[in-house]
């Protein structure tokens, strides 16, 4: 853990984050992990398709990974970009939502249509609706990508940077096909892209010969629901302090909006390493 010391949120990172609603870590993964991972999501993929029938020609979207391999665990509280995540959102978090999605080549013929535009965790943005222009943060996402997508085609991921607060997308015309200020990441293997949940963003088909693979760990307040069915209660033994915590570990239901100082480990760590002054209140 004392390497996460190495990898503390920078100013430049939090200013991206709170004015675009993104930033990116290059490198965040080494080569060889790439590879680890991409094999872990190799078994998981040949599993979820074989239970369907074969389908290897459609996009894969799977929930709850922590399970399905050791890797997945271990990216939870990754060095390169954990400390990152809890120096955004605070120490009273947990790991709320896993997925990966691969896209096979050609797996889509370019559509001339709007792509799906959207924030987040669905119903939260209706039930959040107010008279202001923006709705609380409450989680963020790190999105790992394991495939090149430098170039245009390859499934890139779409987002509207500012469009976090700045109360949704624009088009400037009827029949403009991308809002204005939309844009593609085009990252390389290993990068981390991190996002505010309310950040506009959406998926565009793989027009090309390169598979596209991505990881998203998602992050939010433990007083929130988990996204996916993550009912790893039987893994805390297993880990350690903080991990449980990620995990889900609560002495009681009041203790994920009064934590005692067994629920969020994650917060003694930051004050011993860090100084009181780094404890937000």
């Amino acid at each position: 853990m004392d390497v996460w010391k190495e990898h503390l949120l920078t100013a430049e990172e939090q200013k991206g984050f709170e004015t675009d609603g993104y930033f990116l870590v290059e490198n965040a993964l080494s080569a060889g992990h790439v590879v680890r991972l991409c094999e872990a999501m190799d078994r998981c993929e040949t599993e979820a398709r074989d239970a369907k029938g074969g389908e290897a020609e459609k996009r894969l979207n799977q929930h709850d990974l922590i399970e399905r391999d050791p890797s997945f665990m271990d990216m939870i509280d990754l060095p390169t970009t954990f400390p990152k995540v809890w120096g955004l959102m605070g120490w009273n978090i947990h790991l709320f939502h896993t997925q990966m999605v691969i896209t096979p080549p050609h797996t889509q013929e370019r559509i001339e249509k709007r792509l799906g535009w959207h924030q987040d965790n669905n119903r939260m943005n209706k039930d959040f609706e107010t008279s202001i222009m923006s709705h609380p943060r409450v989680s963020m996402k790190v999105a790992y990508f394991l495939s090149d997508t430098r170039e245009v085609g390859r499934a890139n991921f779409y987002i509207v940077p500012g469009s976090h607060i700045s109360g949704g997308v624009q088009f400037a015309n009827e029949d403009d096909l991308m809002p204005e200020g939309a844009l593609p990441t085009q990252v390389k293997p290993g990068d981390a892209l991190f996002f505010d949940r309310r950040l506009w963003h959406a998926a565009s088909a793989n027009v090309t010969d390169v598979e596209r693979r991505v990881l998203f760990y998602g992050y939010s307040y433990r007083w929130l629901q988990t996204k996916s069915n993550m009912d790893l209660a039987h893994l805390y033994d297993q880990a350690d302090p903080i991990r449980r915590q990620l995990l889900g570990h609560a002495t009681s239901g009041n203790g994920r909006f009064s934590p005692l100082e067994e629920d969020v480990p994650l917060r003694e760590w930051i004050r011993e390493n860090l100084g009181e002054e780094a404890v937000a209140a």
